[in-house]
């Protein structure tokens, strides 16, 4: 099937969509970024769509494996966010990662797509992610560069502060839910200034703990989420280690 409109979307888990469950899709997951598809797709009989972010994949892998495979798909519209799994290692030259990046996003404008990149999300609600904020804050200030060199599009997550209600994420704390991906895909859309109507699902409510039983919250997050992580980090291993893109062809949603 010919595509007149292609939309490719890169990066790791927050563009593959954890944290927002459907066992229907590939991976089990659906996203911000197949939200963004359908409405897209809704107004465009000729839209393709191929969603190439696999989790865990840091940016240096994002780059080597989904910027090419994204130019052969010759498209008309590339959303990337990368750089949040480096961000969270001990050790990171940001600097020099954002040379690559920066090579990347040329390479993507070059092909006439539309691009659009995110800032990194401020997280100072969270006592374990918050000490990251200087990098972050880093981060963002070279992507807003880069965007503005290269003429992308910045969805600036930074300054988006309804993702400090824990409602907008998911159990694992370092995912958003489904109503957090779905204010993404709304916030995409604006950048993109394109008509949407998605509704926000409910957001679970997350009660005040305090005492013993903040205690036993955050014992039973480290165990079943954070130790885990750590496990995998210490270990080389990656949750996307075995997986493949959702959508690595362009298709209709």
């Amino acid at each position: 099937m010919d595509f007149t409109s292609r939309f490719v979307a890169l990066g790791d888990s927050f563009t593959e969509g954890v944290g927002d469950d459907d066992p229907t899709r590939p991976n089990g997951v659906r996203g911000w970024a197949d939200r963004v598809a359908e409405q897209l797709g809704a107004a465009d009989p000729g839209f393709g769509y191929a969603n190439l972010a696999i989790r865990g994949r840091k940016l240096r892998h994002i780059l080597a494996e989904q910027v090419d495979a994204a130019v052969e798909l010759n498209p008309t519209l590339v959303t990337i966010y990368a750089g949040a799994n480096d961000i969270l290692r001990p050790r990171i030259d940001i600097d020099d990662l954002l040379v690559e990046y920066d090579d990347a996003i040329a390479k993507l404008r070059a092909t006439g797509a539309t691009v659009v990149m995110f800032t990194g999300f401020d997280a100072r609600g969270s006592k374990v992610f918050s000490t990251m904020r200087g990098r972050t804050a880093i981060y963002n200030e070279l992507v807003r560069g880069i965007a503005g060199d290269h003429g992308a599009l910045l969805v600036d997550y930074w300054r988006f502060s309804e993702y400090y209600d824990w409602g907008m994420w998911a159990q694992d704390r370092m995912h958003m839910s489904a109503a957090g991906h779905a204010n993404m895909a709304k916030r995409v859309l604006d950048v993109l200034e394109h008509d949407h109507s998605i509704d926000i699902p409910p957001m679970t409510p997350v009660p005040e703990l305090s005492g013993v039983d903040a205690l036993r919250a955050n014992a039973r997050w480290f165990r079943e989420y954070a130790g885990p992580w750590v496990v995998r980090r210490v270990t080389g291993k990656s949750s996307g280690d075995g997986l493949k893109p959702k959508y690595p062809e362009l298709t209709r949603l």
